[in-house]
Parts: structure tokens; C-alpha cells; sequence
């Protein structure tokens, strides 16, 4: 497969400028066109505003970047469909946390003119805030072990680390055992997970579990939480969270919007959001922005409905799950930034 990264001293890795290829992907491939600054924009970001189109800037990773959707059909190019008076500067990346976003930010948004700052959580993002090192797979499809920034609080102060990261993988046996706790892993059960997808795929596992919804009816009754950083307010990739969205907000000079996007759990009824909405919610008005959770409008659909807004595989938002996510938010956006709604 082709390789679409390259090396980035300060963020770890980005888009190759000025790339346009086709993704091959469980939906049916999708097309990955970069900008200049190297990110999944068709023309470049101009400092300047131009005319009288309001201008937001997005951060977040591969939901907001789009992973598995072509460019122009992202929430965000669909949000400038339903704000035709508005731009929508994409600056999401894959594989990436808060932490990385706020780096992005630092280094290719200072100086750009817009109204509206938008900050995109992907709920698991607290765990990659808590990671400092990550697999990936290289263009021979090997999983290989980078280094990626990170930041750590220190007496309540924000300490940036490993920055410039390494630029080639790590020898996973050289690390110690606490280096080895703060890898990323996606799930906190990787080893029931794979059995349950071998399982998966027998018809009869299928039928009787799956199709069934005894697997979400059994997760539901049990309280089945996925992302259980959120729960305890001391967990120690939570607070660094914490502290960066508050010290994102409150040095940005212009409006800043926080908004989570949920995982399936969340949306199906399967697993409570008061967590995260809680923490993600108190962290924003302490910095001094503004919280939209789009989770209830997401919810306010068939179950059929809801089943198509998300990759069965990957997970991640289908075309209609981004212009699901984009009709709601457009209406608040309208009344934020004093712009009318598409006829």
C-alpha cells in the first residue's frame, strides 16, 4: 500500500504535501487529496480571509480527517455546503491525540484569520493523550513502534517531551517496563477481542449473537463503559487532558468550540456518555470556550438509521455518518457564528 505520511520533527508525522491517491478501504476505497501544508485540503490554507465568508478552523484525527470518506465528503465539507457562508480549514490527522492537535495547531494555524476555533475530541482521544508510543505499519505491512510526543504534568505544569520524536521505529524489546505501560493500545482487552472476532465470523456465532443484538443487550445491562479514563477525575491521562484543552482555550484569542465525537457505543444506547460529557464538558468551560455535543441528534435516528453511519469493521463515520454529524451541527453554527442555514 502506498505510503501517504511523512516524518514531521514536532507533530511525528503528517500528510505528504500535494498528494493525491486513492485509499484502499472496507467501504470501497476512498480518495486522499493533501494541500501544501499537508493535510486533506483541496486548495491551500490563505492567511488572509478573502470577501465576507466566515472562516472556522478544525483540529481532531482520523474522524475529523476523514479516514474511509473522500475529500468533499467529510462533515466539514459538508458543513460548507450547509453554511455556504462559511469555510471549514481541515486540519484533522489520523492516529493522533489532543495532544497532537494542539501541536498542529501551534505549528501551521498561528496567523491564519478565521471567527471560530473547532476542537473535535474522538472520545478514545484520552488514551492516545496518555500514550507515547504507537504501532504503525510500514509500507512492507510490518507493525513497527514509533515514539510520538507527548506532554506530562509536572506540579501542575504542561511538560513537552520527545520533541523532535525519533525518526525511525524503536526496538520494542529495549523498553522497560513502565515505557512498555504507555503504549497505545486500542482496546483494553486485546486478547478477548480477537477471540470474539474469530468467533464472529462463524454463521452460527453470527446468527445467534450478533444478529440477534444479545451482544449490545448483554453490554447494556452490565454498564459496559469503553473508555473508563473518564470515570476516575485523577486518572493521570485524563488530568493532562485536562490541563491542555483548558491551556488551548484560554490562550486562543478568538471563540473556541469543544465538541465529542462519540464512539458507536455511545450512539446505539449501548454505553452512558455522562463521563466524558462530564469531564469534556467542565474542562471547556474552565478554559473559558464553549461545549456542543452532537450525541443526542445522532440518537434521534432508526436503529437502522444509526447502523449506517459507522464502518462495521473500522468503526470510523461513513459518508452518511458525516453529514449526519454535519446537520447537527450546522443550526448551532449558524446561531455562533451569525450566518444563515443552505435553503
Amino acid at each position: 500500500m502506498r505510503q501517504i505520511y511523512e516524518y514531521h520533527p514536532v507533530v511525528g508525522f503528517r500528510f505528504i504535501p500535494e498528494t493525491k491517491v486513492r485509499m484502499p478501504h472496507e467501504g470501497g476505497g476512498y480518495l486522499v487529496r493533501t494541500n501544501d501544508s499537508g493535510f486533506r485540503y483541496d486548495k491551500p490554507f490563505d492567511t488572509e480571509r478573502h470577501g465576507q465568508r466566515k472562516r472556522v478552523l478544525v483540529f481532531g484525527d482520523s474522524f475529523t480527517a476523514g479516514e474511509g470518506v473522500s475529500n468533499g465528503q467529510r462533515y466539514s465539507d459538508v458543513l460548507e455546503k450547509l453554511l455556504p457562508g462559511c469555510e471549514f480549514y481541515n486540519f484533522g490527522l489520523p492516529a493522533t491525540g489532543l495532544d497532537q492537535h494542539y501541536l498542529i495547531y501551534r505549528e501551521f494555524a498561528q496567523g491564519i484569520e478565521h471567527d471560530l476555533l473547532i476542537i473535535a475530541v474522538f472520545v478514545e482521544n484520552v488514551r492516545r493523550v496518555g500514550s507515547r508510543f504507537r504501532h504503525f505499519h510500514n509500507e512492507a505491512g510490518e507493525k513497527v513502534l514509533y515514539a510520538k510526543p507527548y506532554y506530562t504534568l509536572d506540579n501542575g505544569s504542561l511538560t513537552l517531551n520527545c520533541v523532535p520524536p525519533p525518526k525511525l521505529p524503536l526496538d520494542e524489546s529495549t523498553l522497560g517496563e513502565d515505557e512498555r505501560s504507555h503504549i497505545f493500545v486500542t482496546e483494553r482487552f486485546p486478547r478477548l477481542k480477537q477471540q470474539f472476532n474469530t468467533l464472529k465470523n462463524k454463521p452460527w456465532f453470527d446468527r445467534a449473537f450478533v444478529q440477534s443484538g444479545l451482544k449490545e443487550r448483554l453490554m447494556r445491562w452490565g454498564g459496559y463503559q469503553p473508555i473508563k479514563e473518564y470515570e476516575d477525575p485523577q486518572n493521570p491521562a485524563w488530568q493532562v487532558m485536562d490541563a491542555l484543552i483548558q491551556r488551548w482555550i484560554r490562550e486562543h484569542h478568538k471563540p473556541v468550540m469543544l465538541m465529542p465525537i462519540p464512539l458507536h457505543h455511545f450512539v446505539y444506547g449501548v454505553s452512558s456518555p455522562r463521563y466524558y460529557q462530564a469531564r469534556l464538558s467542565a474542562a471547556t468551560a474552565a478554559g473559558g470556550g464553549s461545549f456542543f455535543e452532537p450525541l443526542d441528534e445522532l440518537r434521534n435516528r432508526s436503529p437502522e438509521e444509526q447502523r449506517r453511519l459507522f464502518f462495521p469493521v473500522d468503526g470510523h463515520l461513513t459518508k452518511a455518518g458525516h453529514d449526519a454529524l454535519a446537520r447537527a451541527m450546522a443550526p448551532h453554527l449558524s446561531n455562533v457564528l451569525s450566518v444563515p442555514l443552505a435553503p
